[in-house]
């Protein structure tokens, strides 16, 4: 493991990159309603959390960080690491999710944190994780493809072998068993990373969360006026509820924050505003919808296809 570590610089570049996405997000859509607010946890840290609902463009949608301590690491944070069950903790992290209102534009997710296990000062173990993701209910093959190409662009300078490892972790992760499909068409997860040192670590985890910024707000603009009707506003809602069964049931992310208590409105944010489950609803054969299952929500190799 590197020789040293630097929590601050850390909490300090995450905040300024929940500064820019939020002033990229009020460019896009001024009209958002934002609240803003800082809290404090029981057991140590706490964050700030900013939501943001009612835009022309943006339905729902969050721009979080937080900066916890605790005493012991819960079960989700050492599923892959029991080595480290028990161990005091530091976690960091900014976490975004866009819900807009226009069908045609996808629901997208980020995320970059840091977690520091063992004494304050001196960890036994630290790492970065995060990634992003996208999942769109009327899916253009272009976005995909120029979403794709700026997660193997952000890799690449950090390993040619970065994207391919973290594209196929994306689509195992994002992935709902119960349903058999995936939950969008993927993007980048990565975990447990420790880089050549905590510099470099951190500038990854940065640019990871800059590339889903400038790429994610290129798709929003450009789909935000497409016109739509009361069929996709109902197909929205129902695919929405494929969103929140894997928030609900699989991520881990919330399983943090829920086993770590931590602050429940602020991590149930991701949630959508309006979702739908309708019984034994199928798509119309050979209708666009029909396309997102026929093609989209499965794993496949964009960028070779």
């Amino acid at each position: 493991m590197p020789d040293s570590t630097d929590a601050e610089k850390a909490r300090s570049a995450f905040t300024g990159l929940q500064d820019r996405i939020t002033e990229h997000l009020l460019l896009n859509d001024p009209t958002c309603k934002k609240v803003e607010d800082q809290w404090d946890r029981d057991e140590g840290g706490g964050g700030i959390t900013r939501a943001f609902a009612q835009g022309d463009a943006l339905e729902k949608g969050g721009i979080n960080f937080s900066d916890v301590v605790g005493s012991e690491l819960p079960p989700s944070a050492t599923q892959s690491r029991p080595d480290l069950s028990g161990l005091p903790f530091r976690a960091m992290g900014v976490s975004v999710v866009f819900h807009p209102y226009n069908p045609y534009v996808p629901t997208s997710h980020a995320n970059i944190r840091y977690f520091e296990a063992g004494p304050e000062n001196n960890p036994e173990a630290w790492w970065f994780g995060g990634g992003f993701d996208l999942t769109p209910y009327y899916p253009f093959h272009e976005d995909v493809l120029a979403w794709h190409k700026a997660a193997k662009s952000v890799c690449d300078p950090f390993g040619e072998h970065l994207y391919d490892e973290f594209k196929s972790w994306c689509d195992r992760y994002f992935f709902l068993p119960h349903r058999k499909e995936t939950r969008g068409v993927g993007g980048l997860f990565f975990d447990d990373l420790n880089l050549e040192s905590f510099e470099h670590s951190l500038e990854f985890a940065l640019q990871v969360g800059h590339c889903f910024c400038n790429t994610y707000f290129e798709i929003f603009e450009k789909r935000k006026t497409t016109p739509f009707g009361q069929k996709q506003r109902n197909f929205q809602k129902y695919r929405r509820g494929r969103y929140a069964e894997f928030n609900l049931v699989y991520d881990r992310g919330t399983l943090f924050g829920l086993q770590s208590e931590g602050r429940t409105e602020s991590i149930l944010m991701s949630m959508p505003p309006e979702v739908s489950w309708n019984y034994g609803w199928t798509p119309d054969e050979d209708s666009p919808e029909e396309e997102l299952y026929r093609s989209y929500l499965k794993p496949r190799d964009w960028l070779r296809e």
